[in-house]
């Protein structure tokens, strides 16, 4: 399968923060079309930006190092939260420490729920 198979993404607002929502593998291969979709999520200039790895079968660590470049970007002008629910995604970022870095929830209503309490 192509790279650009192997990864679906979605872009959706809510109460003015970007939501994306993955679906595939994040590996050294899509890694590419998740960054084309955060820049894409970030062109209206959202006050939040959530990325939902719930559809998410395996994080590479290219995919961790995105999420932690998201991070360091968008915490200038807007809140980050990632959205992660299964061993394949939860433990890479737990096991990393990441989850002292940004935000991690289970749900996505969870997720959007603090960044909407804190952009207050």
């Amino acid at each position: 399968m192509p790279a650009e198979e192997a990864i679906a993404t979605a872009i959706g607002y809510q109460n003015g923060i970007a939501v994306l929502k993955v679906d595939g593998d994040i590996d050294l291969a899509t890694v590419p079309a998740l960054e084309a979709a955060i820049e894409e999520a970030l062109i209206p200039r959202p006050t939040g930006l959530v990325i939902d790895l719930t559809a998410v079968g395996f994080l590479a660590s290219a995919g961790l190092q995105a999420l932690v470049a998201t991070h360091n970007s968008v915490t200038e002008s807007a809140l980050f939260a990632v959205v992660a629910n299964s061993a394949a995604t939860s433990r890479p970022i737990q096991l990393t420490g990441l989850d002292q870095i940004f935000a991690l929830y289970p749900t996505l209503d969870e997720a959007l729920a603090a960044v909407q309490t804190n952009s207050k």
